[in-house]
């Protein structure tokens, strides 16, 4: 799943390409990826310009002349800017056409991805953004504001990190290798990590987020590139997916929280 650094190399991508275009046409062969009427959506996007393009979590925010589209990637979503007509497959299930004789393609394996128009007043006051939290790498997300979010959580604290409404951006990749660098187990209950953990926990979201993002996102498995950005920062990933650690040399223990593959050392977090 692309996870806040990929969804941000997305974002700096099609901002480049989109910004000024209009679009002439919104064609679909699966209305349910659309989160309302599609009529709605057709009606509110049609002959509207991408002004510009923002980020929240791993929701991309497309700025138009006067709505905003959202959409979350979900799994596998991936966006293709290509001339109109010139690709095609049947996993291609929203197709926007613009002004200059190019198209937005949105391709999605799963099906999982999702996208709706929200006018300003509504856009951060109803669902998707209105619960979602600050970044993991935002800098005035204080220690204090998790520490009082974890409080009274008897789960794992992985799970906890991959609750968007508590910290947002961080997915499995990511929240597997912040622990790994706060030395703090995946196991380990939500309501028992410190206030001083918290901290720690957000200056390493912090440095990996950033890190990775310098280095366009991680390319592994189902998140490859779709707009000519191939990821580098699965050369840095210390835990996840790895045998050894890089620390103490032990083995990398595996194991499933909340459904999830998980990758942690037993003997250097805790």
């Amino acid at each position: 799943m692309p996870e806040l650094p990929e969804v941000e190399t997305v974002r700096k991508v099609l901002v480049s390409q989109l910004k000024g275009r209009k679009i002439t046409n919104i064609s679909s062969d699966y209305h349910e990826m659309v989160e309302q009427d599609f009529n709605y959506f057709y009606n509110n996007l049609l002959n509207e310009e991408f002004l510009d393009i923002k980020r929240m979590g791993k929701y991309l925010i497309f700025q138009m002349t006067n709505n905003y589209l959202i959409a979350h990637l979900r799994m596998e979503g991936k966006f293709f800017y290509v001339k109109t007509n010139s690709m095609m497959n049947k996993h291609i299930h929203m197709i926007f056409e613009l002004d200059n004789g190019y198209s937005l393609l949105y391709q999605d394996t799963r099906k999982f991805g999702r996208m709706i128009v929200k006018n300003e007043s509504d856009l951060f006051s109803t669902k998707p953004l209105n619960k979602l939290a600050l970044d993991a790498n935002d800098p005035t997300f204080t220690k204090e504001t998790l520490h009082i979010r974890l409080k009274g959580r008897k789960i794992p604290i992985k799970e906890a990190l991959l609750n968007q409404e508590i910290i947002a951006g961080l997915g499995n990749i990511y929240v597997d290798e912040v622990l790994f660098a706060s030395r703090i187990s995946p196991l380990r209950e939500a309501c028992d990590v410190s206030c001083t953990e918290c901290g720690i926990i957000l200056e390493e979201s912090r440095k990996i987020l950033n890190k990775a993002i310098s280095y366009k996102g991680t390319t592994i498995r189902s998140y490859t590139s779709s707009l000519g950005v191939i990821g580098e920062f699965q050369n840095f990933l210390c835990v996840h997916t790895k045998e050894i650690c890089p620390i103490c040399k032990g083995e990398i223990t595996k194991t499933r929280i909340s459904g999830r593959g998980t990758y942690y050392c037993a003997r250097c977090q805790k």
